[in-house]
């Protein structure tokens, strides 16, 4: 278990540092006009194609990962 112990904040640094990356290279339709109150077409529905769905994909599983590491932290300690 201490080796458990030592290695997870490890492993919570990386896998936080790859979570903010996919955040951040993920487009956001949402422009200036969004935020001013207009749109255009913001209700649209829109799918995901290509490396745009691998990284939704990925930010969710590493969320996953990330909230089962903090938690296998809290019972480790």
């Amino acid at each position: 278990m201490t080796i458990i112990a030592n290695i997870l904040p490890y492993i919570q640094i990386i896998l936080s540092i790859i979570l903010i990356t996919a955040i951040l290279l993920q487009q956001s339709d949402a422009g200036v006009g969004g935020v001013l109150g207009g749109g255009d077409g913001g209700g649209l529905y829109h799918t995901r194609r290509g490396f745009e769905k691998f990284l939704f994909v990925l930010t969710i599983v590493i969320a996953i990962l990330l909230t089962a590491s903090a938690l296998i932290a809290i019972f480790v300690k």
